[in-house]
């Protein structure tokens, strides 16, 4: 059966990027049947709406998807539910894609690109999987209220259920027992009550499931700090939505660049993947030619690896950008002077 990966561009760099994917995908699955849609403020643009019904459709129905960016200063004033990253929002939740995999990996070629000293962070090889479709961002009631004194209050609700907190540690401990079988599990458990739960939940799951891992509670803030201080002493964090989003980025930076880092969100068995570089949409460099598509092709990696059951394609490919890094070749973030479609070529021929 011929297989389908959907792409949606997005905006900023997310088209520049996921051009390049596209020509890695043509070069190393040609078989791969390839569709686009519009995401993000470039479907607000064009249909008023920044995620189409029949864009959610597509996503449901293909075996994978794969998207850019979203978002931009020229979309600030939309109304909020509307907004490019609103239509991220619905395509995570409605393709129920709640364990959010950010690998923060050092190539030894890069070493020297982080500003971290090397003997820091050589061999940095980590697995954040952040819960995705619960907690602060999703949680109810939310809202901003006008007081009677004239002031406004703008409060959120940070929430979480036993089940959503186990299906995302499972993956978490699952993923551990292949890699150095630790767990390392994130929360505010001193002064949030969800973060208490949390720690409930992750230790009673631990001592039922997998009892074989290792698994050490750290608080978030903590988390943050030994990142920077010791962050080869990880090897799978897992923690909710808002710290995930926080925590990920930090390691990200650890790499040497943004622009290296993919991510890939899954849900239950059987159900397609959501693939996406964390750069974001880099407004400021748009149509430059100067960003950098690594992650994006990284984050093709991650979909033939885990939703399109091409893993030793995807060990091809991985090894591919790992010789290109090795023999010199960076974009501006790096530190070199390529341009976007330069970089790809590197990989590309790389590839053979």
């Amino acid at each position: 059966m011929t297989q389908t990966l959907l792409l949606l561009p997005g905006d900023g760099i997310g088209p520049e990027v996921t051009a390049e994917v596209r020509r890695v995908a043509e070069r190393l699955t040609p078989d791969l049947n390839l569709e686009e849609a519009l995401l993000g403020g470039c479907c607000f643009d064009a249909h008023g709406v920044s995620i189409t019904d029949e864009t959610v459709a597509r996503a449901k129905a293909a075996d994978a998807v794969l998207m850019g960016a979203v978002g931009g200063p020229q979309w600030a004033s939309a109304p909020r539910a509307q907004r490019p990253e609103a239509g991220l929002l619905r395509l995570r939740k409605e393709m129920q894609v709640f364990a959010n995999l950010r690998p923060a990996l050092c190539f030894d070629a890069l070493a020297d690109a982080s500003t971290l000293k090397r003997e820091v962070i050589a061999g940095l090889d980590i697995m954040i999987v952040r819960e995705l479709t619960g907690g602060v961002y999703f949680g109810e009631p939310r809202g901003v209220e006008k007081l009677d004194d004239g002031q406004k209050r703008g409060f959120d609700t940070q929430t979480y259920t036993t089940s959503e907190i186990q299906r995302v540690c499972r993956v978490a401990f699952e993923l551990a027992r292949g890699r150095r079988n630790k767990v390392t599990s994130a929360e505010k458990s001193n002064v949030m009550e969800s973060g208490m739960l949390w720690r409930e939940v992750v230790t009673a799951l631990h001592a039922k499931e997998y009892p074989d891992v290792e698994l050490e509670h750290m608080l978030a803030d903590n988390a943050a700090m030994q990142l920077v201080r010791r962050p080869t002493q990880f090897d799978v964090l897992v923690t909710d939505n808002l710290f995930g989003d926080i925590l990920s980025d930090e390691a990200a930076q650890l790499t040497g660049s943004l622009g290296m880092l993919p991510s890939a969100a899954l849900g239950d068995p059987g159900r397609p993947g959501l693939y996406e570089p964390i750069h974001g949409s880099a407004p400021d460099i748009a149509g430059k030619s100067a960003a950098n598509p690594l992650a994006a092709i990284l984050s093709f990696e991650m979909a033939l690896r885990w939703s399109l059951g091409r893993g030793e394609t995807a060990d091809r490919l991985f090894k591919a950008v790992e010789a290109a890094l090795a023999a010199g070749a960076r974009t501006a973030d790096l530190g070199g002077s390529l341009k976007t479609a330069q970089m790809t070529d590197a990989v590309l021929k790389a590839l053979g």
